[in-house]
């Protein structure tokens, strides 16, 4: 659509777009005062119309005029956000430069939005220094203190042992205990924890007092002991993420035990995989999963999984009654065993900060998960996150819609809990009114979404009517964002911005994200990680120059704190490191995403350099879909997965290649095929997955030594716009 610019649009025009003609006048007169004080086409004209003109009840298309009317000939990366002066000094950031910037910069600080840049250059050159400063801010506390912040020997054998440093050396911790202790951050009486159950919007929001929620977690961390399970012991949760889940997630970690993630979408084999590779001792798990009308086993998949001994929490409204395996628990009977321990402190057993906290997983190019270990170290990567760059503070409320089963799980609870926020959870599906409603209610101040989400809420207009005008942020992660969508997004907070942040399991938090401290613009990131380094390699796989612009896959700098350093089903070196350039003498560390540096200094995602493809937000790998797929119809010769992004942008959308046995393919049913992949997918990998479209091909491009070209596939499809036999 071609839009006017501001200063050619009239009443008339604004009155087309459904807006009555008395309301059209007066908008039309602001927006001519806004332009005769800052010019039709500034991003300080837009940063006016955003805050005093718009408003989440006009229509979305008076939104878009302003917006692409104001950036008609502004060219790439338009700002959709302006940081203010005077609140960029009571960020966390802000905050701790205008304390200590001299000190860090010299005669270089300025300001926190001027001297932002430069204290990222600071922060990953000087990485000791920052580091120690930011486990300070946080209030982080060892019973044993690091003897430093980093070692990195240069030796050969060390760096093939520890390209990524050794971080915290020597140091005790818990970071459960970290999340619960009383601070200047936190007191008993404050909030920990806010939710809601689907279905109860009606009434006021559930809380929980950090004196409460010690309470819960110190009583699951001694009902643990009575398992007999040695320090350390792997323990599952395969459960919504609810105020039990997180819970037992701390208690099983202040009790020095390791937290075994797995996503309550998962069918059997998927469960039962991640339990064998994390030689899980124990799984808590639900009965059943309700979500609106509907009643989703759970328990009955962990038994299929043919699990360890597993504790049983009944669903809200459930009334238990089903039988449970010899050896499995009711929560009920858990927890009794151990109830003279009532509201009696459980001491955190502090481990040394290498070891395990937490295994995740993701999903690698073989079909089966990689298992990453996060240390104890870890956590407080996400926590740091969630301080620098999404600016969780206390009196924050902090909602994002996730699973433990995922990264953001446990980040979510480490980014609220470590630095005094409240966890804002709904326990059932956000893509309705229902969850609009919980953000007004809790009153969240960071919200959380993958473009998926935004998606769901625009299409339903679900939003409608409520207030979001508490929201300070926005954070999305998990997947390409549409312009669109998140222009329509910041419009319902009265235009907060956008922080695109992206990262990956095994780091524990993100590498490239956006900032309170720079302009947002939409899709688009604004700075690497505080702490990090990002390389673009060009075509020969050599690291670009700085600050030129260019498109190629992204490597890291190795130096990462609470990055993974071990993989328990395969060589952390091969994966990461094998056949990366080197930079400064340090061999880079692959991640696997292409990403662009625009002319202006903005970092936007082009998908996975890998065949690993992003499905709503999650990773999956092409051979895990392929297997599947290859079996549900006897004509199908062979299929390959590709993960397409739609011309206009946005989330990736799963088209299956299809080679028949037949050579035309032409007595198939296309569209009933579809269906039936569907099913098949969702019923033995994750119910959350659809395929877009299905595309016969007379053969699929392979190399010499006969591996699928899915780089070639995805070309050709996005060329042809997924229509057709090829």
């Amino acid at each position: 659509m071609v839009y006017k610019s501001l200063d050619s649009i009239d009443s008339s025009d604004i009155v087309e777009l459904g807006i009555p003609s008395e309301t059209a006048t007066q908008l039309h007169q602001e927006l001519t005062q806004i332009i005769q004080s800052y010019g039709p086409a500034t991003p300080q004209t837009w940063n006016q119309i955003s805050t005093r003109l718009l408003n989440p009840d006009l229509p979305f298309s008076f939104h878009q005029m302003m917006y692409y009317g104001c950036y008609k000939d502004f060219g790439p990366d338009p700002p959709a956000w302006l940081p203010d002066p005077e609140e960029a000094l009571l960020t966390n950031i802000g905050s701790l430069l205008e304390r200590r910037g001299k000190e860090f910069l010299g005669p270089n600080y300025k300001d926190p939005i001027t001297s932002y840049s430069t204290f990222h250059e600071f922060s990953a050159s000087n990485l000791e220094v920052f580091w120690k400063t930011i486990l300070v801010e946080m209030n982080i506390s060892f019973s044993v203190p690091p003897k430093a912040i980093l070692v990195d020997d240069p030796s050969e054998e060390t760096q093939l042992l520890h390209p990524g440093g050794r971080w915290l050396p020597g140091a005790y911790v818990n970071p459960a205990g970290n999340c619960l202790s009383l601070s200047s951050k936190r007191i008993s009486s404050d909030i920990a924890v806010i939710w809601r159950n689907e279905g109860d919007d009606e009434t006021p929001v559930n809380t929980m007092t950090f004196e409460k929620l010690r309470s819960e977690v110190w009583l699951v961390a001694y009902a643990l002991g009575t398992l007999g399970l040695e320090k350390g012991s792997a323990i599952a949760i395969d459960m919504p993420m609810d105020v039990n889940s997180v819970v037992i997630y701390l208690a099983i970690i202040l009790a020095g035990h390791v937290v075994v993630s797995i996503a309550d979408s998962f069918a059997p084999t998927e469960i039962s995989t991640r339990l064998v590779l994390s030689k899980a001792k124990a799984i808590f798990t639900q009965d059943l999963i309700i979500r609106g009308e509907r009643s989703i086993p759970l328990y009955s998949r962990v038994v299929d999984a043919q699990s360890p001994m597993a504790i049983v929490i009944p669903t809200r409204g459930s009334g238990f009654s089903m039988k449970l395996r010899d050896g499995d628990i009711s929560w009920h009977d858990f927890l009794e065993q151990v109830k003279s321990y009532k509201n009696v402190e459980f001491v955190a057993v502090e481990r040394p900060v290498e070891e395990f906290s937490n295994i995740l997983f993701s999903s690698g190019t073989t079909g089966e998960p990689k298992a990453i270990p996060w240390t104890l170290a870890t956590p407080f990567k996400a926590g740091a996150d969630g301080w620098c760059h999404m600016d969780i503070r206390k009196g924050d409320v902090v909602a994002w819609p996730t699973n433990l089963g995922w990264m953001m799980g446990p980040w979510l609870v480490y980014a609220s809990l470590l630095n005094g926020a409240s966890l804002a959870l709904y326990n059932g599906a956000p893509l309705g009114s229902g969850f609009a409603k919980f953000v007004q209610d809790a009153k969240v101040t960071m919200l959380g979404v993958i473009p998926s989400i935004v998606r769901a809420w625009r299409t339903n207009n679900c939003t409608a009517g409520f207030d979001w005008s508490t929201i300070r942020c926005f954070g999305s992660t998990g997947e390409a964002s549409s312009v669109d969508e998140y222009l329509w997004l910041m419009g319902r907070a009265k235009y907060k911005p956008v922080i695109e942040y992206c990262g990956g399991t095994e780091i524990g938090g993100g590498f490239i994200t956006g900032s309170l401290l720079h302009p947002q613009c939409l899709s688009a990131f604004s700075t690497p990680s505080l702490g990090c380094n990002l390389f673009i390699l060009d075509q020969n796989g050599i690291p670009m120059p700085p600050n030129v612009p260019g498109v190629g896959e992204l490597a890291l700098n190795p130096l990462m704190f609470g990055a993974s350093s071990t993989l328990l089903n395969a060589n952390h070196y091969d994966v990461y490191f094998k056949g990366m350039p080197s930079w400064n003498g340090k061999v880079l560390r692959r991640h696997g995403d292409v990403f662009e540096l625009t002319s202006r200094g903005y970092y936007r995602a082009h998908g996975r350099a890998d065949d690993t493809m992003n499905l709503g937000g999650i990773k999956v790998s092409s051979v895990e879909i392929e297997r599947i797929c290859n079996s549900v119809d006897d004509g199908i010769l062979e299929t390959a997965a590709i993960g397409v992004t739609p011309a206009g942008g946005g989330p990736e959308r799963l088209v299956i290649v299809v080679v028949f046995k037949d050579d035309d393919g032409s007595t198939t049913d296309l569209q009933k095929l579809r269906v039936s992949l569907n099913s098949a997918l969702q019923k033995n990998l994750n119910p959350l997955f659809k395929v877009s479209d299905v595309v016969p091909f007379a053969s699929l491009p392979r190399t010499a030594s006969n591996k699928v070209m899915r780089r070639v596939l995805r070309q050709k499809l996005t060329q042809t716009g997924q229509k057709g036999k090829l």
